[in-house]
């Protein structure tokens, strides 16, 4: 990433460069004011940019440029020795666009502080993330472990790209216990090398929870500190920022599809990963080779979104409870899979016992289990008015879809039906409208089930 100094004593001081070259970090970067620590809603007003770099503009311009002047040879050399790998960390300046852009790093900077992550990466999206993750960790012949279920294109990647190659892979179900993950990770790893522990918390679209710190204990427990310790990863696109944090309970690296919360206005694409600086860089060196880099102005809009991030979710996440609420006892409603609901689970539930342990919120994404099939889905979704039917999560607005017969038709019937994804689950991801409307929509629309 850029630094403040030049890298080349020639080049002259940063002085010499504002307003010739994109640059824009502080000096220094203001993370706490009075001895208080600054909160990430605050932060995302202002961090990782400074206006002095850019012609004093209050928001950081779109950087719309393939390549960057570098201030001299010598800084050229050393910007290429990082992108290349020969150093390892990444580019200390702006080199080229499918490598970095000022854009693209204060996105990064800002996405990190959600997670208190010491490095972040973003992609052109989220899939874009996963893919390129798994390319950086895995060699044709290693083994895979990951929780199920997964987003159907994950499980497609992992199960049928990756599987070309000679990869293989073992999963386990998401509430599993810690006997349970202990023994497919002894079984993956007496066939040979483990890659990776790969996560999906709440999984999609049944919602169910993994035990992270299970895993992650797990994991330590046959591994040690061993050179081929797999590293834990998990999309924590349902829940995070705001309501989980899955650095803090063992996972080494997040993924995201900022298409969903980070964005949430449903106009953009794109993906993003989290974790040390240790674990980010052969991510960050197979980017720079593949070029999944987010573009620079998706990189600017999703700049624009995370400074209403906590307010979006927030407010989405308090419709979320009050329309589970109704939904719950509603005469064609067989169940709910809604997380709030297990706050109040007084019961030894293993579900339950990881909510309590990693979860600070319910979230906004549910499942909705009808009374019928196929048919009972259809009608309802068909007759809302104001929930859109339509694919994704997170967005302002409230969406409905089937996961069976879209998000995951690719998937074979006999693993759905063991999955758990059955023809009568609708998944819900509530918006910011008003609570009370969409109750009605949902009451109406039931009506015709």
């Amino acid at each position: 990433m850029a630094t403040d100094t030049p890298n080349d004593p020639a080049a002259g001081s940063e002085a010499d460069l504002t307003g010739v070259t994109p640059r824009r970090r502080p000096k220094p970067e203001m993370t706490e004011l009075g001895g208080r620590k600054l909160k990430p809603a605050t932060l995302m007003m202002g961090h990782g940019y400074d206006p002095a770099l850019s012609e004093g503009a209050l928001k950081p311009p779109i950087f719309l440029t393939s390549t960057f002047v570098f201030e001299s040879a010598a800084a050229g050399k050393r910007h290429f020795e990082g992108v290349t790998g020969k150093r390892p960390g990444g580019a200390d300046g702006l080199v080229y666009s499918r490598f970095n852009g000022p854009n693209q790093e204060i996105l990064e900077d800002r996405l990190g502080v959600w997670e208190e992550a010491e490095d972040a990466l973003t992609f052109s999206s989220g899939m874009a993330a996963i893919a390129t993750v798994m390319l950086a960790l895995v060699k044709p012949g290693d083994t895979i472990v990951h929780s199920s279920p997964l987003y159907a294109a994950t499980e497609t990647l992992i199960g049928r790209i990756l599987g070309r190659f000679g990869v293989h892979w073992l999963d386990f179900p998401a509430g599993a216990s810690r006997a349970e993950i202990d023994a497919i990770l002894a079984r993956a790893n007496a066939g040979g090398r483990v890659a990776l522990i790969y996560l999906e918390s709440p999984a999609n679209p049944t919602n169910a929870l993994v035990d992270v710190e299970a895993v992650a204990a797990a994991r330590d427990a046959l591994f040690g500190e061993s050179a081929d310790r797999p590293p834990v990863v998990i999309d924590n696109t349902f829940l995070g920022p705001l309501w989980q944090q899955p650095l803090k309970h063992g996972a080494d690296m997040v993924v995201y599809s900022l298409t969903k919360y980070a964005g949430g206005h449903s106009d953009l694409v794109a993906g993003g990963v989290m974790g040390s600086k240790a674990m980010i860089d052969p991510i960050r060196a197979m980017r720079n080779t593949i070029g999944t880099i987010t573009d620079p102005h998706s990189a600017w809009m999703l700049l624009r979104s995370l400074e209403t991030l906590e307010l979006r979710m927030s407010r989405a996440g308090e419709n979320a409870a009050k329309v589970c609420a109704y939904l719950r006892d509603h005469p064609k409603v067989e169940r709910v899979g809604y997380l709030g609901f297990l706050k109040d689970d007084l019961r030894d539930g293993t579900q339950a016992d990881i909510y309590r342990r990693h979860c600070t919120g319910a979230g906004s994404t549910f499942s909705l289990f009808l009374k019928g099939g196929e048919a009972e889905s259809f009608r309802f979704l068909d007759a809302l008015r104001i929930a859109k039917l339509a694919v994704s999560l997170g967005g302002t607005e409230t969406l409905a879809s089937h996961p069976a017969a879209m998000t995951h038709l690719s998937v074979p019937d006999a693993r759905k039906a063991a999955l758990g994804i059955t023809d009568n689950l609708v998944r819900i991801s509530i918006g910011v409208e008003d609570a009370d409307d969409l109750i009605a929509d949902f009451d109406q629309a039931l009506a015709k089930v």
